[in-house]
């Protein structure tokens, strides 16, 4: 594929690099030159300096010929315009990202794709929706539902209390005798392992479990986990995230946002009339104090400084909050998460362009998610009459060491797919791949 992408921020870059392991002719364009400079110096990308609206630069990016044109600057106008001018230019798919929210709720409405914007993301939204996933089960540092919970992926870290640590892959499948889960990726000092039998398990490795509905209860009596039930919770910050996060958890948690700004607590309390906004620096330990913390179910830190949602994260988890969740901008802390006390890291930036990832997939791909600090995806593929892997069996595949099929969703039910399992037409089959391996596991399903 060609790919067009507009803008080499935070997204552009990590999109750019996402693509790089699929070998996709990839241009990037960005007014600012030592931007293009660090960027092509890490990866092999094409970059032009330039305005990404100007017919002229678009022209010289071949954006004619174009699969795919990303607009992900910093600016929502920059964006809008730069698809709909690609669009006439003759690129086949579109995507801007957005920061106003009324693009999205108001998009059948609008009809942008008449006007050659073919999706829309805002970065702030899906953060919203992240932590709102996060929250379901609390218990756990990841989680990710497939149709509706027929497969589930779930992170935890393993501590002392954990039955599986010292253990061998090969022997924890003699506690789980109904397979009712299975063990996908290991996250070890910021490092990711596919794992295979003989590796052994770890103090605070975090590990991935695929799992069926009643394979969840197991994982989390094995690791000494218990449920943990969100009613009320604390958000710090009223940013753009913040906002979002409140205006979708409101009707499911009693919601305290803390906004030192004072006029904007006013318009956040006219906006979010079912959360109590109080005016305070988050910062300030005795204000949480005083406000409710040890009370809280769960603390959310989504203000636009990462060292103070760590921090505040950190003084909830000392307070004996259940569940931690901090908005970082730097990708580097998100490896530390398992290691600091924050339960569950997130980068708004990650999350987008992990989202328009899934645009690039080939084979039938019917959803994609990333994992926080892990360097692999996540991808549910259908099985049609064509792909290799249909009517055979799992372990005559020599499917890719660096990726692992996890479940197998089939009429309605789901299924830990072991040695002997045999794929069938409409099959929806979840796999976890490494990066570097994704092009190969695509053509298990083209």
């Amino acid at each position: 594929m060609r790919i067009v992408i507009a803008g080499a921020g935070d997204v552009g870059a990590h999109l750019a690099k996402l693509l790089s392991y699929e070998n996709q002719e990839i241009v990037v364009i960005d007014l600012d030159a030592e931007r293009l400079r660090q960027l092509g110096s890490q990866i092999d990308v094409a970059t032009i300096k330039g305005n990404a609206t100007s017919f002229k630069t678009l022209k010289q990016a071949n954006v004619g010929e174009a699969d795919l044109l990303i607009s992900v600057t910093e600016s929502e106008e920059v964006n809008l315009a730069t698809t709909v001018i690609a669009k006439q230019l003759g690129v086949k798919r579109t995507v801007a990202r957005i920061s106003n929210e009324e693009f999205l709720m108001d998009k059948e409405t609008l009809d942008l794709r008449a006007v050659g914007i073919d999706e829309l993301i805002s970065p702030e939204s899906l953060a919203a929706r992240e932590v709102k996933r996060l929250l379901r089960m609390a218990a756990v540092t990841d989680t990710f539902e497939f149709d509706q919970g027929l497969l589930s992926l779930i992170g935890i870290t393993l501590d002392h209390d954990s039955n599986l640590i010292g253990k061998t892959l090969a022997e924890t499948s003699r506690l789980n005798p109904d397979n009712s889960y299975i063990i996908v990726a290991i996250l070890r000092e910021g490092r990711t392992i596919i794992p295979k039998g003989n590796n052994r398990l770890r103090v605070n490795d975090h590990v991935y479990f695929i799992a069926q509905p009643d394979g969840i209860d197991r994982v989390l009596k094995l690791t000494g986990k218990v449920k943990i039930e969100i009613q009320s919770l604390m958000i710090l910050g009223g940013s753009k995230a913040g906002y979002h996060t409140a205006r979708k958890l409101s009707d499911s948690y009693r919601i305290k946002l803390i906004e030192r700004n004072k006029e904007k607590c006013f318009e956040l309390a006219d906006q979010l009339p079912n959360v109590l906004v109080i005016n305070g620096d988050g910062r300030n330990v005795e204000l949480l104090t005083q406000e409710g913390l040890a009370d809280m179910d769960a603390f959310i830190a989504l203000t636009g400084d990462s060292e103070t949602n760590i921090i505040s994260c950190l003084v909830a988890k000392d307070r004996k909050v259940k569940k931690t969740i901090a908005l970082v901008e730097n990708t580097d802390y998100i490896h530390l998460s398992q290691n600091i006390g924050v339960d569950t890291m997130i980068n708004k930036k990650l999350i987008a362009a992990n989202f328009i990832f899934r645009y690039i997939r080939e084979g039938d791909v019917v959803s994609i998610t990333g994992i926080h600090g892990v360097e692999a995806e996540i991808l549910e593929y259908e099985v049609n009459d064509n792909c290799k892997i249909a009517n055979r069996l799992l372990k005559d595949l020599k499917f890719p060491g660096d990726a692992i099929i996890g479940g197998v969703i089939r009429d309605g039910k789901g299924y830990i797919a072991l040695g002997n399992f045999k794929f069938e037409r409409d099959d929806r089959v979840v796999v976890l791949s490494q990066r570097d391996a994704l092009s190969e596991v695509e053509k298990f399903f083209k």
